[in-house]
């Protein structure tokens, strides 16, 4: 991840997630963006981690807030899942199995640089309530210790109209499969 971020970048990144953020209020009802961006100037860290998700094709934006922790979350909500997160197979453990053919990085990997969590099956159904995504292509997301204790790991996608679960080997990759983020801010 990038070390700083130049004022101007700061207000680029900052015009992007406002002019998006006005474009899908159905994402984020009763949320005012003014006190999602009072938030992000107070958490430069935060601020790096979401220009992360957007250098790598995310397109963040706001999905919800809590108030009892006064957290904002901000998932990617590209129409397919971050083409600079893709061709990865799932963790670190899974890309050291493997002998050849290894891939350039791992999902988990990716998501601790960048400073933000990968979407779990929950979350991502979440995300699917508020538009159609990864309607060509699928997203890993976090999996259960149980399964990954066997070797394996769960991604989703949507297809015919409806969200499905599915299973590979942790060091599979794919082009066509990357992983979608969660921020708290």
């Amino acid at each position: 991840m990038k070390n700083e971020m130049s004022i101007q970048q700061n207000e680029e990144l900052f015009n992007i997630l406002k002019i998006r953020f006005e474009k899908n209020m159905n994402r984020h009802e009763n949320i005012e963006w003014a006190k999602v961006q009072s938030k992000l100037e107070a958490n430069t860290e935060k601020v790096k981690s979401i220009g992360e998700m957007e250098i790598t094709g995310g397109e963040p934006d706001v999905v919800g807030y809590n108030k009892e922790t006064d957290d904002y979350f901000f998932f990617d909500c590209s129409a397919e899942s971050p083409k600079g997160r893709r061709s990865i197979c799932y963790d670190h453990e899974a890309l050291e199995s493997r002998k050849e053919y290894k891939p350039l990085n791992s999902a988990v990997n990716m998501a601790v640089v960048m400073g933000i969590e990968i979407l779990d099956e929950e979350q991502y159904r979440y995300l699917q309530k508020l538009g159609k995504f990864d309607t060509k292509i699928s997203s890993w997301v976090k999996t259960p210790n149980q399964i990954r204790k066997l070797g394996g790991a769960i991604f989703c996608d949507r297809r015919y109209d409806n969200v499905f679960t599915y299973h590979n080997g942790a060091e599979s990759y794919y082009a066509g499969r990357g992983f979608r983020g969660l921020l708290k801010v």
